[in-house]
């Protein structure tokens, strides 16, 4: 079969599968729960003595290694909460699926097993969810994206952790101003991936170049492009005296690699999607851990503190000899989310997607001990808007460490966030 063919097929048996979804939504999804012998009430994924969760990832596509930690560290811990008795009196069951950042894919995977799942812990991509979000609010499916794009707000059942990318964007805009030199009349250029990801952090960075007085030099480039050369010469030639960096990690990793052989010697600022620390085994390493930054909302895995230690000694033990990287904690942490979601619904009695919903909203100050305080209680605005500041380090465990703690800008904690 030729690749139309094949395209064609695929978006056939896509077609299809929305087609049986949408006649099953309202018995599997929408229907109403049913009350187990316990007398909790249940709804799709929970039966007597299994919670089932959906995991929907990236293993082979662009965002592979940041996918596969994620799923082994909610594999992790969903394994320890099933040692120490699982939830509600039953075991949970984690089925994970691999779209390979592929909408379709998703679109098939979700329809898939959201039937089948009491929660989502794990969604990667901002296009991926957005295919979705009107099915996902629907069936009150509590989700946990792995994209933090505010196009993804302003729904109920998604749960956008931490930061949104122009918050980040924001304060990362600041650091550069208050810490690295830069001030008003500057260019600033910003590489980013087209789509939600690349314009909800170009939405923050011209946000605060705006009350700043900076202007922003644009780059936009494909998921798959991989050499960032003309890139690279066009803010060369505009005379940038700093980089916002909103891609992938391949394509981070030759944005400065070519950046400083061509002796562009600036500060380069990172959305926490930009950085992986396999990057620190190529040749751009040296650039990388010259003067490149990561903003993020979460503690990187080398913070020291006593759940992130423990953490990383489990995640050794069980995956021996295995990368750890930052995606270890967020993965983890958005598996406790889920848990403390319904355990609070089994303290109410009720395990239907409804009920899990309403529990998991009912929560004002989840931190988990990672060192992210979250609130989430409104889905229109980030559950929090404090980033970190992390730089490269070979030596650290994750490759990188705290530069600044975790804070909130004037400009961000002002910022009028866009949602949906």
């Amino acid at each position: 079969m030729g690749k139309f063919g094949a395209r064609a097929g695929v978006a056939t048996l896509a077609v299809l599968a929305l087609a049986a979804a949408a006649c099953a939504s309202g018995k599997a999804v929408g229907g109403s729960p049913t009350a187990g012998g316990d007398g909790v009430k249940t709804g799709p994924g929970v039966s007597a003595t299994t919670i089932t969760v959906g995991v929907l990832t990236d293993l082979t596509g662009p965002y592979a290694s940041l996918g596969k930690s994620l799923t082994q560290a909610q594999q992790l811990y969903f394994e320890q909460a099933n040692a120490a008795g699982g939830a509600c009196g039953r075991k949970y069951e984690v089925v994970v699926r691999d779209h390979g950042y592929d909408t379709q894919k998703a679109v098939a995977a979700y329809t898939e097993i959201g039937p089948k799942s009491a929660a989502i812990p794990q969604f990667i991509g901002s296009p991926m969810v957005t295919a979705l979000k009107q099915r996902i609010d629907g069936d009150k499916m509590l989700t946990i994206p792995m994209a933090w794009a505010t196009s993804l707000l302003g729904s109920r059942a998604i749960q956008v952790t931490g930061t949104t990318y122009d918050v980040d964007m924001i304060n990362g805009v600041d650091f550069l101003v208050k810490e690295k030199g830069i001030k008003a009349g500057d260019k600033v250029g910003h590489l980013y991936f087209e789509g939600d990801y690349g314009e909800s952090s170009l939405n923050g960075s011209k946000y605060a170049a705006g009350k700043l007085g900076l202007e922003i030099v644009e780059q936009k480039i494909k998921a798959t492009d991989q050499d960032m050369s003309a890139q690279v010469a066009a803010f060369k030639a505009a005379g940038v005296k700093a980089v916002l960096v909103s891609v992938g990690p391949r394509q981070a990793a030759s944005l400065v690699g070519v950046a400083l052989a061509g002796g562009m010697d600036v500060p380069f600022v990172g959305s926490n999607s930009a950085y992986a620390p396999q990057l620190l085994d190529t040749p751009a390493a040296p650039a990388l851990l010259k003067d490149f930054y990561v903003m993020t909302a979460g503690a990187p895995v080398s913070a020291p503190m006593p759940a992130m230690q423990k953490l990383v000694a489990d995640y050794q033990a069980k995956y021996l000899g295995q990368t750890l990287d930052n995606a270890v904690p967020t993965g983890y942490s958005a598996a406790m989310i889920v848990d403390e979601a319904i355990k609070k619904a089994c303290t109410a009695k009720d395990l239907s997607h409804e009920g899990i919903l309403a529990a998991h909203r009912s929560q004002a100050a989840f931190e988990g001990g990672f060192g992210t305080p979250m609130d989430f209680t409104f889905f229109d605005k980030p559950s929090s808007r404090a980033s970190y500041i992390l730089k490269p380090d070979k030596a650290a465990v994750g490759g990188s460490v705290i530069f600044k703690e975790a804070a909130v800008s004037d400009l961000a904690r002002d910022y009028p966030v866009p949602v949906g």
